[in-house]
């Protein structure tokens, strides 16, 4: 075309049309034909597809939790690749003879990936979740072959959908026995470490605060009853030392003067001699209003020196009244110093029992007091061992307390272990009987009646616009080479000369 800015109108293309003709119809007419001879003699490849539906599981969930919680779009890619490896690909390949004509050429790897190519897996798409459902496809060049192929993945499909739930459920229940039983060997050295300390430390628990404090107020309570009875038996050893002091002097007087009346039978009467039981009585009282200064009428001493000041003033009033009688009989011969001799006689024996009593009543006394003594260190000796308890009880508590922590933890972890263990028990038996989620087939492979590829309509609507294509481009590729004057504007355009007149063709021969 030498005027490349010249304007078209309709009748221009037309005449090009015409002119370009052939151009055009021999690249349609050579694509149709090689399209039509493509479309017929091309290679068929069939596709089989089936349906898999994911059933969930027929026991609630409420009852018995599954092991396997992951959704099905996560766990489909990695049954996938199972199903895919190398290893199962070449057993379907050799179980089908497939890809025969390739295994002259090809290698296994090779063929295995041209397999993994023909073999398609569709998940439902995000918004089609809630069917819960998945495809699988092959394509090859048989149908019946490409159809048993489908059912074969598929079944494989479920095969190890069951193998991966139940060993997933197995290795879940076993490896929560082996946490369980470090768990529970674990638990059981805190309870022996729980029960020695207990053992070791007994009486400074602080659970036993309590009853040490009763039993320390207790034993301080002892401690002052035994210190008030020993002070008691103290004064009471005291006062008993006097009296027999007392007593030993009185008998040395009267074993004098019972001399001096042996020597002079016949000497009057001393009239103003006062008799010791009498002294005693009144040393018995003297004691009896310094102890009732000292505690209430209901103590021990108190009681004890009231029944002796009984016993005393009996004895002296029966002294007094055969005194009485004595200084009614004549008091001169043989038979008043005979009576005289015999009542010294008396006095003394009386003397006699009564220091002895005494005697015994101070061997009683001093072994009281070495009794209470004993008591009182015993009970002190108890004191110091309960304030200690109490003392070391805050220790014993915070050391208790970090052993019971760690221990009622453990147990915790325990129990939660011990149900999950059996929850997973459960749940691994559920996969054994086939009651999980499980793949049902819904809809099985079927032998295609048309092949996917090529796709005949699609392949001739194609070569025709393919064909149009290619004869408008080479028509329009050889008028841009065409260098031809085919108008006055060419030459006008070409020459810049003006163009007077224009002759036209005649196609008409005259006449």
């Amino acid at each position: 075309m030498i005027n490349s800015e010249k304007s078209f109108d309709i009748h221009d293309y037309i005449e090009i049309l015409l002119r370009r003709i052939w151009y055009i119809i021999i690249p349609f007419v050579v694509v149709a034909i090689g399209t039509v001879i493509y479309a017929f003699y091309a290679p068929r490849e069939y596709q089989a597809t089936t349906l898999i539906l994911v059933i969930p599981q027929k026991v609630p969930a409420q009852f018995v939790q599954p092991t396997v919680t992951s959704k099905i779009e996560d766990r489909l890619p990695s049954i996938g690749q199972e199903i895919l490896s190398r290893t199962r690909l070449e057993q379907v390949i050799s179980e089908f003879g497939l890809y025969a004509k390739e295994a002259k050429s090809r290698s296994m790897e090779e063929i295995v990936e041209l397999m993994r190519k023909n073999i398609q897996i569709e998940i439902p798409k995000k918004e089609e979740k809630e069917k819960n459902y998945f495809t699988i496809s092959y394509r090859g060049k048989d149908s019946k072959v490409v159809t048993m192929v489908t059912n074969k993945l598929a079944s494989l499909f479920i095969e190890e959908n069951l193998k991966f739930r139940e060993l997933q459920a197995q290795g879940t229940s076993e490896f929560l026995a082996i946490e369980l039983a470090a768990t529970k060997v674990k638990l059981e050295e805190q309870e022996d470490a729980v029960t020695n300390f207990k053992k070791q430390f007994m009486g400074e628990l602080p659970e036993q605060r309590d009853a040490n404090l009763k039993v320390l107020e207790q034993l301080m309570s002892l401690y002052q009853r035994i210190g008030e009875n020993l002070r008691s038996a103290q004064d009471r050893k005291v006062l008993l030392q006097k009296q027999l002091s007392d007593m030993e002097q009185l008998m040395a007087y009267v074993s004098r003067e019972g001399k001096e009346e042996s020597f002079s039978p016949y000497a009057p009467v001393k009239s103003g001699q006062r008799d010791p039981q009498e002294v005693q009585l009144e040393q018995m009282k003297s004691l009896l209003a310094d102890l009732q200064g000292k505690y209430t009428e209901k103590h021990p001493d108190i009681i004890i020196t009231k029944k002796k000041i009984a016993d005393l003033e009996a004895e002296v009033g029966k002294a007094r009244l055969e005194k009485g009688v004595e200084e009614n009989i004549p008091s001169q011969g043989v038979r008043m110093e005979t009576k005289k001799g015999r009542i010294g006689d008396e006095t003394d024996y009386r003397l006699m029992l009564r220091r002895k009593e005494m005697e015994n009543q101070v061997v009683a006394t001093e072994m009281e007091i070495g009794r209470l003594r004993e008591e009182e260190a015993r009970v002190k000796a108890q004191m110091a061992k309960y304030r200690e308890r109490i003392e070391n009880t805050p220790i014993r508590e915070q050391a208790m307390t970090n052993l019971s922590r760690d221990y009622q933890n453990t147990r915790e972890s325990y129990q939660k272990l011990l149900q999950k263990s059996q929850d997973a028990q459960q749940a691994e038996n559920l996969e054994r009987r086939q009651k999980g989620e499980q793949f049902k087939i819904i809809d099985p492979a079927r032998v295609p009646v048309k092949p996917v590829k090529p796709n005949i309509p699609k392949v001739l609507l194609l070569g025709f616009f393919l064909g149009i294509a290619s004869g408008f481009g080479l028509a329009f590729f050889r008028e841009q080479l065409d260098r031809s004057f085919r108008d006055a504007e060419d030459l006008e355009a070409t020459f810049r000369l003006k163009v007077l007149a224009n002759i036209p063709k005649i196609e008409v021969k005259a006449i």
